[in-house]
């Protein structure tokens, strides 16, 4: 057995670009594990995350193949702060596991990569960043949140109510060792990751000494 990867958590705000960012940094060879995926995992019919969203909130959550609604789950946790938090205490140990397995077998490989990313929506507002070596954020404007969700197609009110329920993104960014720009031109973004990569590979390497 290796050693453990170097973990780096991935976050941001709503429509701030971490996704892109993760498919960047994909291109690059780094493993990446996207939480959110593991959510759809969790969330199939019968599977954990399921089960413990119907035991909180019931089936009115639910889509006929017992699967989680997520746009239903969205209404009625959003507004929410009570409900919200009852619902990250159920899923996000679960996501968390899910991490911890993957990052064991990465650990389990012949040659374990040097570092693995995980891309994250939640982990300053969970406490989860306290589990990674290193945290980087994408930040852009608030503004440019809002615009950006728009351009998606989302509702203006959906959008303000998503981005209300998430630590502003001027204290994520706070929380940071590396922060990630993307209040430029979308053109400008490469570059930008190309820089921060740099800074997190000293930071690692430091780290590690």
């Amino acid at each position: 057995m290796g050693a453990r990867p170097f973990l780096i958590g991935l976050t941001g705000g709503l429509a701030s670009g971490k996704s892109t960012v993760a498919r960047l940094l994909e291109a690059r060879g780094v493993p990446l594990l996207d939480a959110d995926r593991e959510v759809h995992r969790l969330y199939r019919p019968g599977a954990a995350g399921a089960v413990a969203v119907a035991r909180l909130f019931g089936v009115r959550v639910l889509a006929a193949d017992g699967s989680v609604d997520r746009d239903a789950l969205a209404r009625r946790v959003v507004a929410d702060g009570e409900a919200l938090a009852r619902l990250n205490g159920a899923v996000h140990p679960l996501v968390r596991a899910a991490v911890e397995g993957w990052v064991a077998e990465l650990g389990r490989l012949a040659e374990p990569p040097p570092l693995a990313v995980v891309e994250a929506a939640l982990l300053v507002e969970t406490g989860a960043a306290g589990d990674y070596d290193l945290l980087v954020v994408v930040w852009c404007t608030a503004a440019q949140q809002l615009e950006r969700a728009l351009a998606r197609g989302m509702s203006g009110a959906r959008a303000r109510a998503l981005i209300g329920a998430q630590l502003p993104i001027d204290a994520k960014r706070a929380a940071a060792d590396v922060v990630i720009d993307n209040s430029g031109p979308p053109g400008a973004l490469a570059a930008e990751v190309d820089r921060a990569w740099r800074e997190v590979l000293e930071l690692c390497a430091a780290r590690r000494r």
